[in-house]
């Protein structure tokens, strides 16, 4: 199983570098990490470039250079990992069209975020490839650091198109991982009214997606499921406790084309307040057999 790891020479490439050997570790998982430039960039290989003596210096190259010795450091050995330099116009269609070529089973960005709590604000490549990815997209909050192994999946659930595919991955991902699995339903109360039997109804939801998840794990494997409520779908999601080692599973949105991302309204809302890194299922995600957190 490979990974496509969107790398660059700053703090988001150094938040998914972390994210991704955390995903990747004890997985079996390759790491292949993309550094893309502009398509115009005069980058020459390294066999070609004179000695600043020669007053011909390359500033791609050294970019090149100190980004791969950066990667390998930051890489513990107990991941395989391989660098690669990409040109192109945009880097969201390079990192699509690199995980399409070398069929990898996840893209992991970084994040950019405001605030003091790894809010999430989507980058342009990020958004990019929540619009158009074939293949599920990793998230990392910014100043994500912990590259230990997951300790604990969350998958949000609902009754939109989408949950399934997010359901599905959770659970082989759980299943393979041996680690917990946390169904959480969200039930945004508004200003008024009554919502008893809103909450009643997510919980019958909840529960019945529960009993199907424990048919289908491991006898024995850990699952539990939580309705949490709010007055807003921020508030719900800030209600809930989170490990330091958690990882979140949410569906795109019921408007995004087959086996493509869309980050619809909800998942929007949830993301402006999550702590934790979020992986996005494209709508009818297919490949069971090469589940991207399996």
């Amino acid at each position: 199983m490979r990974y496509v790891v969107g790398y660059q020479s700053d703090e988001r490439g150094v938040d998914a570098l972390a994210l991704a050997v955390a995903i990747a570790r004890a997985q079996g998982a390759q790491l292949y990490v993309i550094l893309v430039l502009g398509e115009d960039a005069p980058y020459v290989p390294a066999d070609q470039e004179t000695n600043p003596q020669g007053r011909r210096v390359n500033p791609d190259e050294r970019q090149v250079r100190t980004a791969q010795r950066t990667v390998l450091e930051l890489v513990p050995e107990d991941v395989e990992v391989e660098f690669h330099v990409r040109q192109g116009r945009s880097p969201a269609a390079v990192l699509i069209e690199t995980a399409i070529e070398v069929e990898a089973a996840l893209i992991v960005v970084g994040a950019a975020s405001n605030g003091l709590l790894k809010r999430y604000t989507v980058g342009t490549v990020a958004n990019a490839l929540l619009h158009a990815s074939p293949v599920p997209v990793a998230l990392a909050p910014r100043g994500y650091r912990r590259s230990d192994p997951i300790e604990r999946l969350t998958a949000f659930i609902g009754q939109r198109p989408g949950t399934d595919a997010a359901v599905d991955v959770a659970l082989v991902a759980a299943g393979r991982r041996d680690v917990p699995l946390r169904l959480v339903s969200l039930v945004q109360l508004g200003e008024r009214g009554d919502h008893g039997e809103d909450i009643d109804a997510a919980r019958r939801h909840a529960n019945a997606v529960l009993a199907d998840a424990v048919q289908r794990l491991p006898r024995g494997h850990e699952a539990r499921v939580e309705v949490v409520h709010g007055r807003t779908f921020e508030e719900a999601v800030d209600s809930i406790d989170w490990l330091a080692g958690e990882l979140v599973i949410i569906g795109s949105s019921r408007l995004a084309q087959k086996r493509r991302l869309f980050l619809g309204s909800i998942a929007n809302k949830v993301l402006r307040v999550l702590p934790v890194p979020l992986v996005v299922v494209p709508l009818e995600y297919e490949r069971a057999e090469s589940h991207p957190l399996g």
